[in-house]
């Protein structure tokens, strides 16, 4: 079987000496080929020159942001014509991997290692749903508005060379908290053919559930949705601190069910449309895309296949 492992060296949880056991591992078994990633989006030209080449495997070693441009890029190749879509495994090496966590692999690279050699020596893999933010895919989790707000003050952190954990995250979370609470609701929300929802502060949209980790602590946003549904919403009407801070109790305690009167949950959809009376940043897999005034979710059922 023909692989390539697409390596973020960069990646929190991976060191140097770890990536040539993961990497004499797999070649063992695979006819492996290696790319260590230099620029943002090389993980996404390696996954669509492995698609274009008929590379049977493609091996994602590095965090949710790795995982998520892989994906991109397979897709960007299999929608230029006929392709037959490779299998993709996922080694984890980044601070909070929801994607691994939430399909059950082990938390430890050599460990996803060994559980992904045995996937394919027995040929298992299971299909999994995605989701679409406009053109972009995400494998977990999207969002406008708080979350999105948080992605991009950690990325800024980041490129100053901050380490990242989930104190920081926390700490970030809470700042923009106190910045938004005093901004006037910006966000309409459209769901299927129903009527538009105004004056929302955030919308979070999940392709499965726990919505992310905060550390080792599952964050239970849409307990209803799986990688097998349709896309859960969440959404916030105002920033009041009582109600958020009930949503985030339950959120960690793992209910993940709102107060009514001041937030919307949804799970199961196929179709949703979020506007912006003015430009708003937008996360997917906790990757900031930026500001948007509107932005089109798509579930995408039994989209990809994926060595477990």
């Amino acid at each position: 079987m023909r692989a390539v492992l697409v390596v973020n060296p960069q990646a929190t949880s991976t060191t140097a000496a770890g990536r040539d056991v993961i990497a004499h591992a797999l070649a063992s078994e695979l006819k492996l080929d290696v790319v260590e990633t230099q620029y943002r989006g090389h993980a996404s030209d390696t996954a669509r020159a492995a698609v274009e080449d008929g590379v049977d495997l493609v091996i994602a070693h590095g965090g949710d942001g790795t995982v998520n441009e892989v994906v991109n890029g397979m897709f960007s190749a299999a929608d230029l014509g006929d392709r037959v879509m490779p299998t993709l495994g996922v080694v984890p090496g980044g601070s909070a991997n929801v994607f691994a966590r939430a399909l059950g692999l082990p938390r430890d690279p050599v460990e996803a290692t060994h559980r992904l050699l045995r996937a394919v020596a027995d040929d298992s893999g299971r299909m999994v749903g995605l989701g679409k933010a406009d053109d972009r895919w995400f494998t977990f989790n999207a969002g406008v508005g708080w979350d999105a707000e948080v992605v991009a003050e950690v990325e800024r952190q980041r490129s100053r060379s901050q380490h990242v954990t989930p104190a920081l995250y926390a700490r970030t979370a809470l700042s923009c908290y106190f910045r938004m609470a005093r901004q006037a609701p910006l966000i309409s929300l459209q769901i299927g053919h129903e009527e538009p929802i105004h004056q929302l502060h955030s919308v979070f949209v999940s392709n499965t559930d726990p919505w992310t980790y905060l550390g080792s602590r599952p964050v239970r946003m849409s307990p209803d949705t799986s990688f097998d549904t349709g896309l859960g919403v969440f959404a916030l009407h105002n920033m009041h601190a009582y109600p958020v801070l009930q949503h985030v109790a339950a959120m960690l305690r793992g209910r993940g069910k709102p107060h009514p009167r001041n937030s919307i949950q949804r799970a199961d959809v196929g179709h949703l449309r979020v506007t912006c009376t003015e430009p708003l940043r937008l996360q997917v897999d906790g990757d900031c895309l930026g500001q948007r005034s509107a932005i089109e979710f798509f579930s995408v059922p039994d989209a990809l296949r994926v060595a477990v």
